[in-house]
């Protein structure tokens, strides 16, 4: 048993298997949607800062980047072309330990070269000097959150009393959502398909076995020089995804509606139609904490937890540490013990506890049938025993972006 833990837990899921479900529903929300850059680039920050407070001082200190807004900009639009009017605004919060000792950190220049360097890297026609500008609103935090880190023990003490929960495996419906984000996202698409913009939603209905999905992605007015031109290249690339979607099994059918918002003859009015590829360019503001759960996806039919994860501190802050841990412990379960359809795993913290002592550690597990819970419980303590002994390591991978947050 873990040292300081209330109980484990190991039980039967009285619940339906997802699959079972006559419904279900599943959205994914793409590289270029502004949600999904809100926390990609507060989370960046976090990695940053922790990568220079290693350097400096040989340890992580606090911060909680979990506050941020990506406000939007404006722009003018046409078919072969536009402007920017109005650059798009990134507002950076919460809290950075700015001083330790007699040293100074340069806090806001890490976090804006942070920012940049995301967009950078991931947005091929946003400029991060010319599109964005950055407004810091970073202050010290609170002397008993900031002694946190400067007290006695091998792990830190946990920052908030917080509940999380992850589950495994994917359903289908999950698989084919997340999975068709990811295609239309990558580089071979982008590379033969330039036209299109990073902002992509993908919202996934299953009645049955019948799966809809709704797909929203603009053209980038450069390459559209028409009306006419954009229902042409929309209609190609509708076939495309048409022809990655055969590849699913297991589906009656699987239908795809794409920026179903179009209405042909109402020219610029009528066209999904970018110039930068984010709608954050001059109809969408973004904001921590409203896009996809780490595991990448936002399932209506799973337990949700209520943190955003992105950008906070990965050595105290279990919002974030228990979020992915418990997604990470649940696939191992599933992985390591026979006989489970599916894990859903829940951890509580204490404040001020240390986070290997979490106040419940709990499996719930949907079994095959004729297996039984205590053919598996002596297992899937132990990976909770193995997952909670080394979790400095998993924070220090944290801290690094190992694991993704959106």
């Amino acid at each position: 048993m873990l040292e300081g833990v209330t109980m484990i837990v190991v039980e039967t899921y009285k619940g339906k298997s997802i699959t079972e479900h006559r419904v279900e529903i599943v959205e994914r929300k793409g590289i270029g949607h502004p949600d999904y850059m809100c926390d990609s680039m507060m989370d960046a920050i976090s990695v940053a800062l922790s990568k220079e407070y290693i350097r400096q001082f040989g340890t992580i200190l606090h911060h909680n980047i979990d506050k941020g807004l990506l406000a939007a900009g404006r722009v003018k639009k046409y078919f072969g072309g536009g402007r920017v009017l109005k650059p798009m605004e990134l507002t950076i919060g919460d809290r950075a330990t700015f001083r330790a000792g007699n040293k100074e950190i340069p806090v806001a220049d890490i976090a804006v070269s942070a920012a940049k360097k995301w967009i950078k890297d991931n947005m091929r026609f946003v400029d991060p000097e010319r599109h964005l500008k950055y407004r810091i609103v970073l202050a010290p935090g609170s002397e008993e959150l900031t002694d946190i880190f400067s007290r006695k023990g091998k792990v830190r003490s946990a920052n908030d009393t917080s509940a999380a929960v992850g589950y495994y495996p994917l359903s289908p419906t999950e698989k084919t959502v997340l999975e068709l984000e990811q295609f239309l996202n990558s580089k071979k698409f982008k590379q033969k398909y330039p036209e299109t913009g990073e902002d992509i939603k993908v919202m996934g209905l299953r009645r049955g076995n019948v799966l809809d999905l709704t797909v929203a992605m603009p053209l980038l007015a450069d390459y559209i020089k028409s009306e006419k031109d954009y229902f042409e290249r929309k209609d190609v690339i509708h076939r495309e995804m048409d022809r990655f979607l055969e590849r699913y099994e297991g589906f009656k059918k699987i239908g795809v509606h794409f920026n179903t918002l179009d209405e042909k003859g109402r020219g610029l009015g009528g066209v999904y139609l970018s110039l930068l590829g984010t709608s954050a360019e001059d109809a969408d503001s973004g904001q921590v904490g409203r896009g996809n759960r780490v595991n990448g996806l936002i399932s209506l039919n799973r337990p949700l937890g209520t943190e955003a994860a992105a950008g906070k501190n990965p050595v105290s802050h279990v919002g974030k540490i228990y979020n992915v841990l418990a997604h990470k412990i649940a696939k191992e379960i599933y992985e390591k013990a026979e006989g489970i359809k599916e894990v859903y795993v829940l951890l509580l913290s204490r404040i001020g506890m240390p986070i290997d002592e979490p106040q419940v550690a709990t499996a719930q597990v949907l079994l095959e049938e004729g297996r039984r819970i205590g053919e598996i419980a002596k297992t899937a303590e132990e990976i909770f025993e193995r997952e909670f002994s080394g979790i400095n390591k998993f924070c220090m991978d944290l801290s690094r972006g190992k694991y993704p947050v959106c």
